[in-house]
């Protein structure tokens, strides 16, 4: 009996270890109940640690599109980056400044050779064309209904291509004019600018007694800018030659050139005369956009005609003078409405055959737009309005306020019509052989439009 008893105590005692055993690693591994005794709750499952995501590297070009941070480039981004690593700690996010002067070059060398980035934050202009290209992805399915009824059919006409978008849009203001008004104050003749007006609407006359007053009064100031060189900045000297001779740029439906009507080549003719007499920059024709821009910045010159909140805002640290500048419309031939092309900002995907990294972009972007901490923050560094028209008062600068008044001026800009990349590449050259004597501005006009036109035409074809 003894034998019989001492296998079964044995057996008894090991079975009260094991279950002993088990209760205490149940305990060390936390109950999934929560304890209700202590008021612990459940612990979370966290499924990333159960399953860890796949690492995703992206590289992410961009222009300065938001104001440096302590006089360094790139140091904002680096900041969205950290945050965003917060909440996407498997997304590595590669980033590489470009400027406006090179940027465009080196973005066509990087897609001719198979390299371009994952990621861009750019403008209608060269993203649209590459739409067209079939070099990006589309973004729709990151496009909420509210996002898509929240923003204007003018600004999502800029970021489609064959009803699929292309471009995710963020921030966006209308280009026009800027004037140092610290200038005309110190000449006794801030009477001269439309301020006083709601909506700062002027004609082409009150614009040159503007222009001879400065010319009259402060020798040491050119009266105003413009330029010719390189593709940066076209929609400045776009704008100011539509609404001087009160044309438009491109027909309503982007088939064929405008602008070559006797008005606008009647302006076009002004520029040139107004250059011998000294109330337009010398040499415009061998300046480039950012050259006039800096004079501004200088403070050597009293009007500049590629502006808006955007760069008022990213210049604010690169003034080489103290000065105060305020935005103006363009002036018109009659006084009526300016016309303003929309700058918009925005951000696209290259197609890089990576699904992984596309839809590692896509988060970046929606964190970039729509995080309800860094969306507002983003908007505010990048000096722009926000493309969303219930994103209103973001900042308390009567300019800004201006600016969103200015949008009722948008009018549909050339950048989305067919074949856009190609003819921007003929406006300036006949600009230059106006400016040099080559040709009257109708003549450069026309000569624009029959490459243009032919542009447009092979683009269709093309499709």
């Amino acid at each position: 009996m003894t034998a019989i008893r001492k296998p079964f105590v044995l057996g008894f005692v090991l079975s009260m270890l094991i279950m002993l055993i088990a209760a205490c690693s149940s305990g060390n591994n936390g109950n999934s109940e929560g304890n209700a005794s202590s008021g612990e709750k459940p612990a979370e499952s966290n499924q990333a640690s159960e399953t860890p995501a796949e690492p995703v590297e992206i590289t992410w070009w961009n222009f300065p599109n938001y104001q440096p941070l302590d006089g360094e480039v790139g140091k904002y981004e680096k900041e969205i980056i950290a945050a965003f690593n917060q909440q996407y700690p498997d997304i590595k996010v590669n980033l590489e400044m470009i400027t406006f002067d090179g940027g465009p070059e080196k973005l066509n060398i990087a897609i001719s050779t198979n390299s371009a980035p994952d990621l861009i934050y750019d403008a209608p202009g060269r993203i649209i064309d590459w739409a067209k290209k079939d070099l990006l992805a589309p973004l729709d399915d990151m496009v909420t209904d509210e996002v898509r009824s929240d923003i204007s059919e003018a600004l999502w006409k800029q970021s489609m291509v064959g009803g699929k978008t292309y471009m995710y849009p963020i921030n966006t203001a209308p280009f026009m004019m800027a004037v140092n008004k610290t200038v005309f104050e110190k000449m006794g003749k801030l009477d001269l600018l439309p301020l006083d007006r709601p909506d700062r609407t002027w004609t082409f006359e009150e614009y040159k007694t503007a222009l001879q007053a400065v010319k009259d009064n402060a020798p040491d100031v050119i009266p105003s800018g413009f330029f010719a060189k390189s593709q940066a900045g076209d929609q400045g000297t776009r704008g100011y030659i539509t609404n001087l001779g009160v044309s438009r740029f491109l027909n309503e439906d982007y088939s064929a050139v405008a602008i070559n009507t006797d008005q606008a080549a009647a302006a076009l003719d002004w520029i040139v005369q107004a250059q011998k007499d000294g109330l337009i920059v010398n040499g415009s024709a061998s300046l480039a956009a950012s050259d006039v821009n800096d004079l501004f910045l200088q403070g050597k010159l009293a009007f500049t005609i590629n502006y808006s909140a955007v760069l008022k805002a990213q210049n604010k640290t690169l003034k080489k003078a103290e000065f105060e500048e305020v935005l103006l419309p363009f002036p018109t031939l009659d006084g009526s409405e300016p016309k303003l092309e929309p700058y918009l900002g925005g951000m696209a995907i290259f197609n890089n055959k990576d699904e992984a990294k596309i839809a590692a972009a896509k988060k970046l972007i929606d964190f970039i737009a729509n995080d309800p901490e860094w969306g507002k923050k983003n908007l505010i560094q990048t000096g722009g309005l926000s493309a969303r028209n219930s994103i209103t008062g973001l900042y308390e600068d009567e300019d800004y306020k201006y600016s969103e008044l200015a949008r009722k001026f948008i009018t549909d800009p050339p950048t989305i019509a067919d074949g856009y990349a190609e003819i921007r590449t003929y406006w300036f050259p006949e600009l230059q052989r106006a400016l040099l004597g080559a040709a009257t501005g109708k003549e450069a006009l026309d000569a624009f439009a029959e490459k243009a036109n032919e542009a447009i035409s092979k683009a269709k074809a093309a499709q």
